[in-house]
Formats: structure tokens, sequence, C-alpha cells
């Protein structure tokens, strides 16, 4: 048996152990997607069905004042409805039926299904959102229904977490990025951040490493594919966001 075959051997051994002692978050993406309509209660309740460590929704301000759980600007590509989601009332918006047969949740409604059971990042969508986010967050963990530490707020409306950490100095911050993720470095120093969301496409071996050297954790998204989850969690991130959990246990 050659020296070059035992080291070749070692070092897969040694990547393969580093890997197994640093699991990655398991972060399911609007629910879990890949299986039922985003961002319903059905995607909900699949994501926890599939044990997921937490779950990521996005969250809008509407007409009526509510905040509702959706991704889109309008409602034409996922209802029967047409127009922008945050010219609706709460009434109206119930009227629409959601690709699947759902209904587009409140965010109370999430927060009371998941109970505190699993990890929540709430996506700050749409703008004027923090005040009434953070409202709703304080009078769940005020009465026992959550822990503020299951909560983590992320936008890629910076001035919106900007908001949200004026209301809120304790609640986990993440900043997410389309481009390259090291722009995101300094408004996260401002917020006292816990982590950087890049897409994962974005994401290098030298970024990678510069991130973490600056103290954030990294939850990059949206990795569907097996071996872009095997490529995220040899980089050593924090958590995976994934339409597809089960991929990546």
């Amino acid at each position: 048996m050659s020296k070059l075959y035992i080291l070749t051997i070692f070092c897969v051994l040694v990547v393969s152990s580093c890997m197994e002692n640093n699991k990655p978050l398991v972060i399911g993406h609007r629910g879990a997607m890949g299986h039922e309509t985003e961002n319903t209660i059905a995607s909900i309740e699949k994501a926890m069905e599939l044990s997921v460590d937490m779950l990521e929704i996005d969250v809008f301000k509407i007409k009526s004042g509510e905040i509702v759980v959706f991704h889109d600007d309008n409602v034409e590509r996922l209802t029967d409805g047409k127009g922008e989601i945050e010219s609706y009332t709460l009434s109206e918006l119930t009227a629409l039926t959601v690709k699947g047969g759902h209904k587009i949740p409140t965010l109370q409604e999430v927060l009371d299904v998941m109970g505190g059971k699993t990890q929540l990042n709430i996506e700050l969508k749409g703008r004027n959102t923090a005040t009434d986010v953070n409202r709703m967050i304080e009078a769940d963990v005020k009465e026992g229904k959550w822990r503020l530490n299951d909560i983590i707020i992320s936008s890629f409306e910076w001035d919106e977490l900007r908001d949200m950490r004026k209301l809120n100095p304790d609640v986990r911050i993440a900043i997410l990025i389309e481009e390259d993720p090291l722009d995101a470095l300094e408004v996260g120093k401002e917020l006292n951040a816990e982590a950087i969301n890049p897409s994962f496409k974005k994401l290098t071996a030298e970024n990678n490493l510069k991130i973490k050297e600056a103290g954030f954790k990294i939850y990059p998204w949206t990795v569907n594919e097996p071996q872009d989850i095997l490529h995220m969690k040899r980089f050593g991130v924090d958590g995976i966001i994934t339409n597809y959990p089960e991929r990546v246990n």
C-alpha cells in the first residue's frame, strides 16, 4: 500500500469527520416549498414534519394593517387574484385561493401553528414591516409562546433591519444580500447582526473565510441540488436554506 494512498484515505476521513461534527442547520425555505405551496400553512407543517432546525418565511404589511406571509410583490403568480399584495385588505386576501387550494396566512397564524417548536427566520419582504413584526414577537415572547432567541429577522431591505434594531436591541438579525456577500459586512457590524445570508452562488472559499473572520455566521440560500448542498457543507456554513430539507441531512 503506497504512502500516497494512505495519505488520501486519511484526508478523506478527516474531511468527513469535520463535516459530521459541524452539521449546518437545516432551514426550510418558505416552509418546505419543494413539497407544498410556498409560505402556506401546509408548507410550514411539512417543514416541521421533516424536522427542520429553522423555518424561513416572507412577510408584507397589507392595506388593512395586518402582517401576512407571502413572497411576491403581487399576487398573480400564486393566486387567482391580481395586483400588489400591499394594496389588499385582509378580507380581500382571504377571498383569494393560493395554488393547491390554500389561503394566504397571517404572520400570527404561522406563529400560532409553529408554537415556538422550531426556530423561525422572518424575512421582512415589504417596507414598514419592522414595527408590527416586533410588536407581535414581543407579545408572544411575553406570553411564553416563543423565546426571543428562536427568532431571527432577515431582509434585503437594510433600512427595515435598521428600524428593527432600533426597536429591539436583542433580536437576532441576518443580512440578506444577492451580490458580493462582503458588501454586507459593514451593515452587519452596524446592526450587530448574527449572520450574513448570501446567495450560495456568490459564496466562494475566499469570501466565506472573510465572513467567518469578521465574526458572522453564514446561512446561504437557496441550496437545492445535492452537489451544491455538499459544496456548502465543505465550506462549513452554519445553516443551509433549502426547498428540500430532507436533502441536507
